[in-house]
């Protein structure tokens, strides 16, 4: 049913009321349906899966699961300015967000058939994790543009905030049911509770790692029905076929103006650089802590706990920074914190802390029993903690720096430089690291990513 958006302008000009606080909660657990995609498939469970055990080597897997990622980001970054401007033109962002929630559920739920060894299953698996990949970030797109009708100005960055908190808990709670009740060591075949699979799930076929793609599809579906049913949305404004027109003129035009708002513009430009850096050390933190400490699967699940944890206390006092501060310093903060960190990491080895020697780590010697370990798990929550509020004061900051009529175009050109060029970032950090054989040159990398997304944003004017 068609609900027209409380903070619609009305010909006087004037807004009227917004909609009521479970219209609001409703559209936060968008965030907590969506989010385990991210924490079980693309970082901490399906991802090591399949390069470790599907593909027939590590490197193989790592290389075809990138391309995969690649052909997905490019779908997205072409498609979703053109997307997004035919949403404007056409008023409603439920329906999109219904059709490609569909497409992560049926690619989701495609991913149990990746069994272990099995090289006829890879493409199949790659085409479902891009069907799936493709779909996230759409009806991501369109339900962050539903934002501004929901709470006042004043109100978007720790209604942002809190969003992103929430999707932070969801990826814990489900990273946790994962790991304590469903995915076994296959030498032991018990979880990181101790106990068997539940479900009779078989270790020796990992059937707990496949099981993510499922439970990630059935716990959308549950998690994103109160938005549904209770978050209203805009009201159709013309066919479809109409909007499209519209929308692409629309689309043109706002291409056109964008060199002339020149803060606008900064600001995208940064956001794709900074994004890059911050999606590949999301995605080489896990395995550049396992090439320096040997870290496996227990050990990198917690890691992604604490660091979830982390995010979601920095999403709510980012948000409520937001509020009170501005997106923009917000931003700032994220950033310089982001860069402190990853040269503390360069500097953090198995033996030795900021160029002091430490005892390494030992056999049978506990979960992050040694020093440099507590180092990198310090250093790794201020990672956790910042990525929220960077990314929640980004989609802040973009919404009161947009046009309020074309907004959903304008995130689709938000998502278009979040994903243009993803790739770059971890290219140049296997480039280094295949020439120079060392880790940490490659991740090094990143410094330069954070430094210039912050000499961005300095341009930019809020």
């Amino acid at each position: 049913m068609s609900v027209a958006v409380a903070s619609e302008v009305d010909k006087a000009g004037q807004q009227s009321a917004y909609p009521p606080r479970s219209a609001v909660v409703a559209w936060i657990f968008f965030d907590w349906a969506a989010q385990p995609y991210f924490t079980l498939i693309t970082t901490f469970v399906f991802a090591p899966y399949f390069a470790t055990f599907v593909a027939a080597t590590p490197d193989q897997g790592q290389s075809l699961w990138g391309f995969a990622t690649a052909g997905a980001g490019l779908l997205i970054a072409m498609m979703s300015p053109v997307l997004g401007a035919i949403a404007d033109a056409s008023g409603r962002r439920k329906p999109w967000i219904a059709g490609f929630g569909a497409l992560l559920v049926i690619g989701s739920s495609l991913m149990w058939i990746g069994k272990p060894g099995d090289p006829s299953i890879i493409v199949p698996l790659l085409i479902a994790y891009g069907i799936a990949t493709v779909g996230v970030e759409f009806a991501t797109v369109f339900n962050n543009a539903m934002m501004p009708s929901l709470v006042p100005p004043e109100k978007i960055g720790r209604l942002s905030g809190t969003g992103w908190a929430t999707g932070y808990i969801g990826g814990i709670l489900s990273l946790i049911l994962v790991l304590g009740f469903l995915a076994a060591n296959p030498d032991t075949g018990r979880t990181m509770l101790g106990i068997t699979p539940l479900f009779g799930l078989d270790a020796a076929a990992h059937a707990g790692d496949r099981i993510t793609g499922p439970l990630t599809a059935l716990w959308f579906i549950v998690f994103v029905l109160p938005m549904f049913l209770l978050t209203p949305d805009f009201p159709s404004k013309r066919p479809v076929r109409q909007a499209l027109r519209e929308g692409l003129r629309e689309l043109r035009q706002t291409l056109g103006e964008l060199p002339k708002r020149k803060s606008l513009a900064s600001f995208l430009l940064a956001n794709m650089v900074y994004t890059d850096g911050l999606v590949s050390l999301f995605a080489f933190g896990g395995i550049y802590a396992a090439g320096t400490f040997g870290w496996r699967t227990i050990q990198i699940g917690t890691f992604g706990i604490l660091l979830a944890l982390a995010g979601t206390f920095g999403a709510w006092l980012g948000g409520k920074l937001d509020d009170r501060l501005g997106p923009k310093r917000v931003i700032a903060i994220a950033l310089t914190s982001l860069l402190l960190s990853i040269i503390a990491i360069l500097l953090v080895d198995r033996d030795s802390i900021l160029f002091v020697p430490v005892t390494p780590p030992q056999p049978g010697g506990g979960l992050f029993a040694a020093p440099a370990e507590k180092a990198y798990l310090v250093l790794g929550g201020v990672i956790g903690m910042m990525g929220g509020p960077l990314q929640a004061a980004s989609r802040t900051l973009l919404i009161r720096m947009a046009p309020k009529d074309r907004i959903t175009q304008y995130f689709g050109l938000f998502a278009l430089t979040g994903k243009v060029t993803s790739f770059i970032g971890p290219l140049l950090i296997g480039i280094v690291t295949a020439v120079t054989a060392s880790q940490k040159a490659g991740m090094a990398v990143l410094v330069v990513f954070f430094v210039a997304g912050l000499a961005l944003l300095s341009r930019v004017k809020n």
